[in-house]
């Protein structure tokens, strides 16, 4: 019950703010965007090219988001078709896309170098996860390439929790840009470290005597 709850809470999560990105950068002006608003109060602030750097991270981190639950959920006894390829190689490409480009942006972050710094080492980190991803599938390596993918989707994640803490951190602050400084390592870091717990988990119950497993509750 509890892995479907989680399940349909990420589907949920995913598509809500895929839906609000796209409803704020195609039906409105990008001016009107929270972030972008924050920017344009900056008095050395150009907006292009940057706002069309943001536009190319916003549509294939988009992609990245609504696909990526397809690919983690599906059972590891279900056989790998055509469109599970076929979504993987979309989902590697988007992140290569918008983890460079997010690299850019990383350099005109709101707040400067400490927001900077978050997200250009979740950039890395982003691009780096899925790469290994699709090194380890490549490698006949089903088990590592999962793992991998989990913790490249987590990172893919941090589009929904950095909107989960931003307008309470903002509040809590009582400032923009202090709450975007927390906000630039608080998106990713803990979605890491909680599925590098899961992954862990998952292998130290694969390793578990057959006795010890059938006796252990099953959390």
């Amino acid at each position: 019950m509890g892995k479907k709850i989680n399940r349909a809470l990420v589907f949920f999560l995913a598509f809500a703010v895929a839906g609000y990105a796209v409803v704020q950068y195609s039906l409105f002006k990008a001016s009107d965007a929270g972030l972008v608003a924050a920017k344009l109060l900056e008095s050395d602030f150009k907006l292009t090219p940057w706002v069309y750097v943001l536009y190319i991270h916003i549509v294939t981190a988009v992609l990245a988001l609504v696909i990526g639950p397809f690919q983690i959920f599906q059972k590891p006894s279900k056989p790998r078709g055509r469109l599970h390829k076929r979504l993987g190689y979309v989902y590697v490409l988007s992140i290569a896309v918008s983890g460079v480009v997010g690299i850019y942006l990383s350099f005109f972050a709101t707040g400067g170098w400490i927001s900077g710094l978050g997200f250009f080492t979740l950039d890395v980190l982003w691009v780096a996860t899925t790469w290994i991803g699709l090194r380890k599938i490549m490698a006949k390596d089903a088990k590592a390439h999962r793992e991998w993918m989990l913790r490249s989707y987590a990172l893919t994640f941090a589009g929904v929790t950095l909107r989960i803490w931003l307008a309470p951190l903002v509040m809590l602050f009582g400032d923009f840009v202090e709450g975007y400084h927390v906000v630039a390592w608080l998106c990713w870091v803990p979605n890491l470290i909680v599925i590098e717990a899961i992954i862990r988990r998952k292998t130290s119950n694969r390793l578990l005597p057959a006795d010890d497993s059938q006796s252990r509750p099953n959390l």
